[in-house]
Protein backbone atom coordinates (compact mmCIF):
# COMPACT_ATOMS: atom_id res chain seq x y z
CA UNK A 1 0.00 0.00 0.00
CA UNK A 2 2.09 2.92 1.24
CA UNK A 3 3.51 4.45 4.38
CA UNK A 4 1.60 4.30 7.64
CA UNK A 5 -0.52 7.43 8.11
CA UNK A 6 -2.19 6.47 11.40
CA UNK A 7 -0.69 4.26 14.09
CA UNK A 8 -2.89 3.34 17.07
CA UNK A 9 -1.46 1.35 19.99
CA UNK A 10 -3.42 -0.16 22.87
CA UNK A 11 -5.96 2.64 23.26
CA UNK A 12 -8.55 2.52 26.03
CA UNK A 13 -11.53 4.86 26.36
CA UNK A 14 -14.38 5.05 28.86
CA UNK A 15 -17.31 7.43 28.48
CA UNK A 16 -17.73 7.29 32.26
CA UNK A 17 -14.55 7.03 34.28
CA UNK A 18 -16.08 4.52 36.72
CA UNK A 19 -17.53 2.29 33.95
CA UNK A 20 -16.64 -1.38 34.32
CA UNK A 21 -16.43 -1.97 30.59
CA UNK A 22 -14.56 0.51 28.36
CA UNK A 23 -15.98 1.59 25.01
CA UNK A 24 -12.55 0.85 23.55
CA UNK A 25 -10.44 -1.86 25.16
CA UNK A 26 -6.75 -2.16 24.18
CA UNK A 27 -7.36 -1.43 20.48
CA UNK A 28 -4.39 -1.29 18.10
CA UNK A 29 -4.46 -0.67 14.35
CA UNK A 30 -2.74 1.12 11.50
CA UNK A 31 -3.95 2.94 8.40
CA UNK A 32 -1.87 2.93 5.22
CA UNK A 33 -1.56 5.74 2.73
CA UNK A 34 -3.94 5.45 -0.26
CA UNK A 35 -6.03 2.60 1.13
CA UNK A 36 -9.72 2.27 1.94
CA UNK A 37 -10.11 0.80 5.41
CA UNK A 38 -13.60 -0.20 6.55
CA UNK A 39 -14.23 -0.46 10.31
CA UNK A 40 -17.42 -2.46 10.87
CA UNK A 41 -19.49 -3.55 13.84
CA UNK A 42 -22.99 -3.54 15.28
CA UNK A 43 -24.31 -0.64 17.39
CA UNK A 44 -22.25 -0.38 20.56
CA UNK A 45 -19.25 -2.25 19.14
CA UNK A 46 -16.92 0.75 19.54
CA UNK A 47 -16.52 1.65 15.86
CA UNK A 48 -17.89 5.21 16.07
CA UNK A 49 -15.99 5.86 19.30
CA UNK A 50 -12.86 4.78 17.47
CA UNK A 51 -13.65 7.21 14.63
CA UNK A 52 -13.94 10.08 17.11
CA UNK A 53 -10.57 9.20 18.63
CA UNK A 54 -8.91 9.11 15.20
CA UNK A 55 -10.27 12.59 14.46
CA UNK A 56 -9.32 13.99 17.87
CA UNK A 57 -12.92 14.60 18.94
CA UNK A 58 -12.18 12.59 22.08
CA UNK A 59 -8.86 11.64 23.68
CA UNK A 60 -8.10 8.08 24.80
CA UNK A 61 -7.64 7.35 28.51
CA UNK A 62 -4.63 5.19 27.73
CA UNK A 63 -2.54 4.18 24.72
CA UNK A 64 -1.26 6.32 21.84
CA UNK A 65 -2.57 7.63 18.53
CA UNK A 66 -0.13 9.04 15.97
CA UNK A 67 -1.19 10.70 12.73
CA UNK A 68 1.94 11.02 10.66
CA UNK A 69 4.55 12.24 13.12
CA UNK A 70 2.00 13.96 15.39
CA UNK A 71 0.88 12.24 18.59
CA UNK A 72 -2.71 12.97 19.65
CA UNK A 73 -2.71 15.16 22.77
CA UNK A 74 -4.75 18.13 23.94
CA UNK A 75 -2.24 20.56 22.46
CA UNK A 76 -2.11 18.75 19.08
CA UNK A 77 -5.86 18.22 18.50
CA UNK A 78 -6.19 20.95 15.86
CA UNK A 79 -3.10 19.71 14.01
CA UNK A 80 -4.69 16.24 13.91
CA UNK A 81 -8.00 17.59 12.61
CA UNK A 82 -6.22 19.36 9.78
CA UNK A 83 -4.95 15.96 8.67
CA UNK A 84 -8.13 13.95 9.33
CA UNK A 85 -11.44 15.20 7.92
CA UNK A 86 -14.79 13.72 8.89
CA UNK A 87 -18.12 13.22 7.10
CA UNK A 88 -20.99 12.45 9.49
CA UNK A 89 -24.18 10.41 9.22
CA UNK A 90 -26.78 13.11 8.58
CA UNK A 91 -25.81 15.53 5.79
CA UNK A 92 -28.48 18.05 6.82
CA UNK A 93 -26.71 18.55 10.16
CA UNK A 94 -23.49 19.54 8.39
CA UNK A 95 -24.67 22.40 6.19
CA UNK A 96 -23.96 25.96 7.25
CA UNK A 97 -23.89 27.82 3.92
CA UNK A 98 -26.83 29.11 1.87
CA UNK A 99 -25.36 27.62 -1.33
CA UNK A 100 -23.16 24.66 -2.16
CA UNK A 101 -20.31 27.08 -2.91
CA UNK A 102 -20.64 28.80 0.49
CA UNK A 103 -20.84 25.52 2.31
CA UNK A 104 -17.72 24.03 0.72
CA UNK A 105 -15.86 27.30 1.39
CA UNK A 106 -16.92 27.53 5.05
CA UNK A 107 -14.01 25.59 6.55
CA UNK A 108 -11.50 27.44 4.40
CA UNK A 109 -12.88 30.82 5.52
CA UNK A 110 -12.58 29.73 9.15
CA UNK A 111 -8.94 28.81 8.55
CA UNK A 112 -8.18 32.20 6.99
CA UNK A 113 -7.38 30.87 3.51
CA UNK A 114 -6.84 33.68 1.00
CA UNK A 115 -9.77 34.35 -1.35
CA UNK A 116 -8.03 33.37 -4.61
CA UNK A 117 -6.79 30.08 -3.16
CA UNK A 118 -10.20 29.45 -1.58
CA UNK A 119 -11.96 29.83 -4.95
CA UNK A 120 -9.42 27.45 -6.49
CA UNK A 121 -9.91 24.82 -3.79
CA UNK A 122 -13.70 25.03 -3.84
CA UNK A 123 -13.79 24.59 -7.64
CA UNK A 124 -11.36 21.67 -7.43
CA UNK A 125 -13.22 19.94 -4.58
CA UNK A 126 -16.67 20.06 -6.17
CA UNK A 127 -15.23 18.65 -9.41
CA UNK A 128 -13.80 15.71 -7.46
CA UNK A 129 -17.34 14.73 -6.40
CA UNK A 130 -19.01 15.73 -9.70
CA UNK A 131 -21.10 18.52 -8.14
CA UNK A 132 -19.73 21.48 -10.11
CA UNK A 133 -23.11 22.10 -11.76
CA UNK A 134 -24.75 22.68 -8.36
CA UNK A 135 -22.44 25.37 -6.95
CA UNK A 136 -25.15 28.02 -6.65
CA UNK A 137 -27.96 25.73 -5.50
CA UNK A 138 -29.30 25.69 -1.95
CA UNK A 139 -28.15 22.48 -0.21
CA UNK A 140 -31.63 21.55 1.05
CA UNK A 141 -32.81 21.22 -2.58
CA UNK A 142 -30.33 18.38 -3.21
CA UNK A 143 -30.91 14.64 -2.92
CA UNK A 144 -29.41 12.73 0.02
CA UNK A 145 -26.56 11.38 -2.09
CA UNK A 146 -25.80 14.81 -3.50
CA UNK A 147 -25.77 16.32 -0.01
CA UNK A 148 -23.21 13.79 1.17
CA UNK A 149 -21.08 14.45 -1.91
CA UNK A 150 -21.13 18.15 -1.01
CA UNK A 151 -20.12 17.24 2.55
CA UNK A 152 -17.22 15.20 1.10
CA UNK A 153 -16.23 18.20 -1.06
CA UNK A 154 -16.16 20.38 2.06
CA UNK A 155 -13.71 17.94 3.65
CA UNK A 156 -11.56 17.64 0.50
CA UNK A 157 -11.29 21.42 0.12
CA UNK A 158 -9.35 21.52 3.39
CA UNK A 159 -6.77 19.08 1.89
CA UNK A 160 -6.69 16.42 4.63
CA UNK A 161 -4.54 13.29 4.28
CA UNK A 162 -7.38 11.09 5.57
CA UNK A 163 -11.16 11.23 5.29
CA UNK A 164 -13.39 9.39 7.77
CA UNK A 165 -16.97 8.57 6.78
CA UNK A 166 -18.89 7.85 9.97
CA UNK A 167 -22.00 5.89 8.85
CA UNK A 168 -22.15 8.42 6.01
CA UNK A 169 -24.39 6.24 3.80
CA UNK A 170 -26.71 4.81 6.46
CA UNK A 171 -29.48 7.41 5.94
CA UNK A 172 -29.39 7.29 2.13
CA UNK A 173 -31.57 5.39 -0.32
CA UNK A 174 -29.84 2.76 -2.54
CA UNK A 175 -29.19 5.26 -5.36
CA UNK A 176 -27.70 7.84 -3.00
CA UNK A 177 -25.60 5.17 -1.29
CA UNK A 178 -24.15 4.03 -4.62
CA UNK A 179 -23.42 7.65 -5.63
CA UNK A 180 -21.41 8.22 -2.46
CA UNK A 181 -19.57 4.88 -2.53
CA UNK A 182 -18.63 5.33 -6.19
CA UNK A 183 -17.32 8.81 -5.34
CA UNK A 184 -15.25 7.37 -2.49
CA UNK A 185 -13.89 4.60 -4.71
CA UNK A 186 -12.77 7.09 -7.38
CA UNK A 187 -11.15 9.42 -4.83
CA UNK A 188 -9.23 6.51 -3.36
CA UNK A 189 -8.15 5.14 -6.76
CA UNK A 190 -6.96 8.58 -7.86
CA UNK A 191 -4.85 8.85 -4.70
CA UNK A 192 -6.72 12.00 -3.66
CA UNK A 193 -7.29 10.89 -0.08
CA UNK A 194 -6.98 7.87 2.20
CA UNK A 195 -10.41 6.64 3.30
CA UNK A 196 -11.70 5.16 6.56
CA UNK A 197 -15.38 4.19 6.48
CA UNK A 198 -17.21 3.40 9.70
CA UNK A 199 -20.21 1.19 8.96
CA UNK A 200 -22.41 -1.71 10.02
CA UNK A 201 -23.05 -2.57 6.35
CA UNK A 202 -20.88 -5.42 5.08
CA UNK A 203 -21.96 -4.70 1.49
CA UNK A 204 -20.19 -1.36 1.89
CA UNK A 205 -17.20 -2.95 3.63
CA UNK A 206 -16.84 -5.38 0.70
CA UNK A 207 -15.69 -2.45 -1.47
CA UNK A 208 -12.78 -1.60 0.85
CA UNK A 209 -9.18 -2.81 0.63
CA UNK A 210 -9.10 -3.95 4.25
CA UNK A 211 -11.66 -4.53 6.98
CA UNK A 212 -11.46 -4.34 10.78
CA UNK A 213 -14.38 -5.85 12.71
CA UNK A 214 -15.13 -4.39 16.15
CA UNK A 215 -17.10 -6.17 18.87
CA UNK A 216 -17.56 -5.18 22.50
CA UNK A 217 -14.93 -2.45 22.26
CA UNK A 218 -12.27 -4.88 21.00
CA UNK A 219 -10.85 -5.73 17.60
CA UNK A 220 -12.62 -8.96 16.64
CA UNK A 221 -11.06 -9.59 13.22
CA UNK A 222 -8.91 -7.94 10.56
CA UNK A 223 -8.03 -8.73 6.95
CA UNK A 224 -9.12 -8.32 3.36
CA UNK A 225 -12.89 -8.49 2.79
CA UNK A 226 -12.42 -12.03 1.44
CA UNK A 227 -10.55 -13.11 4.58
CA UNK A 228 -13.03 -11.47 6.96
CA UNK A 229 -16.13 -12.89 5.26
CA UNK A 230 -14.68 -16.38 5.60
CA UNK A 231 -15.62 -16.04 9.28
CA UNK A 232 -19.20 -16.40 8.02
CA UNK A 233 -21.44 -17.42 10.95
CA UNK A 234 -19.11 -15.81 13.49
CA UNK A 235 -19.99 -12.44 11.95
CA UNK A 236 -23.69 -13.25 12.10
CA UNK A 237 -23.35 -14.19 15.79
CA UNK A 238 -22.00 -10.71 16.62
CA UNK A 239 -24.90 -9.00 14.85
CA UNK A 240 -23.66 -8.45 11.30
CA UNK A 241 -25.42 -9.45 8.07
CA UNK A 242 -23.29 -11.04 5.37
CA UNK A 243 -23.65 -9.40 1.92
CA UNK A 244 -26.52 -10.78 -0.15
CA UNK A 245 -24.21 -11.66 -3.06
CA UNK A 246 -21.92 -13.62 -0.72
CA UNK A 247 -24.81 -15.60 0.79
CA UNK A 248 -26.34 -16.28 -2.64
CA UNK A 249 -22.97 -17.39 -4.04
CA UNK A 250 -22.59 -19.94 -1.24
CA UNK A 251 -26.13 -21.25 -1.73
CA UNK A 252 -25.59 -21.62 -5.48
CA UNK A 253 -22.35 -23.53 -4.89
CA UNK A 254 -24.16 -25.83 -2.46
CA UNK A 255 -26.75 -26.47 -5.21
CA UNK A 256 -24.00 -27.54 -7.60
CA UNK A 257 -23.41 -24.33 -9.58
CA UNK A 258 -19.64 -24.40 -10.33
CA UNK A 259 -18.76 -20.91 -9.10
CA UNK A 260 -15.06 -20.27 -8.56
CA UNK A 261 -15.67 -17.87 -5.66
CA UNK A 262 -18.20 -16.70 -3.12
CA UNK A 263 -18.64 -13.20 -4.53
CA UNK A 264 -18.52 -10.07 -2.40
CA UNK A 265 -20.42 -7.94 -4.92
CA UNK A 266 -23.49 -8.48 -7.05
CA UNK A 267 -21.54 -7.31 -10.10
CA UNK A 268 -18.94 -10.05 -9.63
CA UNK A 269 -21.59 -12.74 -9.14
CA UNK A 270 -23.58 -11.67 -12.21
CA UNK A 271 -20.41 -11.59 -14.32
CA UNK A 272 -19.40 -15.14 -13.37
CA UNK A 273 -22.94 -16.48 -13.84
CA UNK A 274 -23.03 -14.89 -17.29
CA UNK A 275 -19.64 -16.42 -18.14
CA UNK A 276 -20.85 -19.87 -17.05
CA UNK A 277 -24.02 -19.46 -19.11
CA UNK A 278 -21.99 -18.43 -22.18
CA UNK A 279 -19.79 -21.56 -21.86
CA UNK A 280 -22.89 -23.74 -21.81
Amino acid sequence: MGKTLIDVKDIVFRYHKDADKPALDQVSLHVNQNEWLAIVGHNGSGKSTLARVLNGLILPDAGTVKVGEIELKEESVWDIRRKVGMVFQNPDNQFVGSTVRDDVAFGLENNGVERELMIERVDWAVKQVNMQEFLDQEPHHLSGGQKQRVAIAGVLAASPDIMILDEATSMLDPIGREEVLETVRLLKEQGTVTVISITHDLDEAAKADRVIVMNGGKKFAEGTPEEVFELDEQLVQIGLDLPFSYRLSKQLKQQGVPLANAHLTQEGLVKELWTLRSKN
